[in-house]
Order: C-alpha cells, then sequence, then structure tokens
C-alpha cells in the first residue's frame, strides 16, 4: 500500500498542465507587469511538463529568423533573457501559438510584447521600435508581432528575448538552439520551488 501511494503522489506531481484555453481578460496586474504568475498553473502538483518534442514545425517560429545572439542569457548580472540582432526595424515572430497578455512601454524594456501559451509558456519580446499587437490578441506561430528597435534600455537595435514559467524567467536556450534557431525537441520539467520555478531538460527520455 505505500508504494501505491507513493506511486499516486509521483503522478500527481508530474501532471502535464493542460489549463483552458488561454483567455483574453486579464487582470489589471497581468496587463501591466511583466512578472505574474499565471492562474492555475501549479495548482494541484508541484510540477509539470511542457513537451516541445510533440510540437510540429509549423506550430513554432524562431523569433527573429537569420538573428544572431549577441549576448546570452546570464552573461551579465540581471541578464534575464538572450539578446538577437538582425537590423532595425526588423519584424519579430511569435514564436508559438497564443494570447497577447500585454503590449506597452515598461522601464528599462521599452516597447515590450507579453504572449502567454496554453503550455505553460509566456514569451517577452522586448526593445520594440513598435508593437504590432494589442493585449487580448491571437496571435499565431510566426505571426509579427513588433519590429526592432532600441526602446528602453538598450545601446544597439535588437531582441531581448524572454521566456518565463510563473512569471519566473530561464534561459531560452533551454528552449531553441540558438546557433542553429530551432526548437529544441525535448520534454522540460517545471517543478516550484519555493517562491520561484526550475526548469530542467527531462535527462531520462532519449534524445
Amino acid at each position: 500500500m505505500k508504494n501505491t501511494g507513493l506511486l499516486v503522489l509521483l503522478f500527481i506531481s508530474m501532471t502535464v498542465w493542460a489549463g483552458e484555453p488561454v483567455k483574453n481578460n486579464f487582470t489589471t496586474m497581468e496587463l501591466n507587469h511583466i512578472r505574474v504568475r499565471t492562474p492555475g498553473l501549479f495548482d494541484g502538483h508541484t510540477s509539470f511538463s511542457i513537451r516541445l518534442d510533440s510540437i510540429k514545425d509549423s506550430e513554432y517560429c524562431f523569433p527573429l529568423p537569420g538573428g544572431k545572439v549577441i549576448s546570452a542569457y546570464g552573461a551579465r548580472r540581471g541578464h534575464s533573457g538572450t539578446d538577437i540582432k538582425t537590423k532595425p526595424n526588423d519584424t519579430i515572430r511569435c514564436a508559438f501559438d497564443g494570447v497577447v497578455r500585454m503590449a506597452k512601454s515598461y522601464a528599462a524594456y521599452g516597447n515590450v510584447v507579453v504572449v502567454r501559451h496554453e503550455n505553460g509558456l509566456e514569451s517577452i519580446y522586448s526593445h520594440n521600435s513598435r508593437n504590432l499587437v494589442k493585449p487580448g490578441d491571437v496571435v499565431k506561430a510566426g505571426e509579427a508581432v513588433g519590429l526592432t528597435g532600441r526602446t528602453g534600455r538598450a545601446t544597439t537595435e535588437h531582441l531581448h528575448l524572454e521566456f518565463r514559467v510563473d512569471g519566473c524567467h530561464f534561459n531560452p536556450d533551454l528552449i531553441f538552439d540558438m546557433k542553429n534557431r530551432t526548437l529544441r525537441k525535448r520534454e522540460l520539467i517545471c517543478t516550484k520551488a519555493g517562491h520561484g520555478v526550475t526548469v530542467k531538460p527531462n535527462v531520462t527520455l532519449k534524445k
């Protein structure tokens, strides 16, 4: 019986978050701030998985095709994303299907767009010269969400790309192979850790 109970607990903790389709009636907090929790994300379990390996090639897009990384995640203190550069006013494309949660000027981010995705991810695109979407817009992978710029705290025109789970940022290189601009086809395990979230690949699965 003890072993059965342990298996039940393990199953609960590893339940894939497959919440309701993302709604577009966001709270004032969600409309105005980047670091916010996603309602229901960890309800009833301490972790969930994101199956990148089940996403078809037509269901994702590298946000800045042809872009080159000029500053990696964590390359300097407080750098919460990856900086990618091509040319001024280049088209920034949405990584996955989702709903625009936030689109405005926001402190050092400058013009920023935040998209909430059904798999539990949020993607952030900032320093834009112009945002092309507004909160509540339903967007598809590959759809234009903004143009590259240097608004906010930026010294050159580029895209600052972030991915967050429940408001907590993690290395975008876990999602995309930045050199080849391709999706990493694997499972990510997102685990609640105190007030934060850890995101790690499931190393037990074969590549």
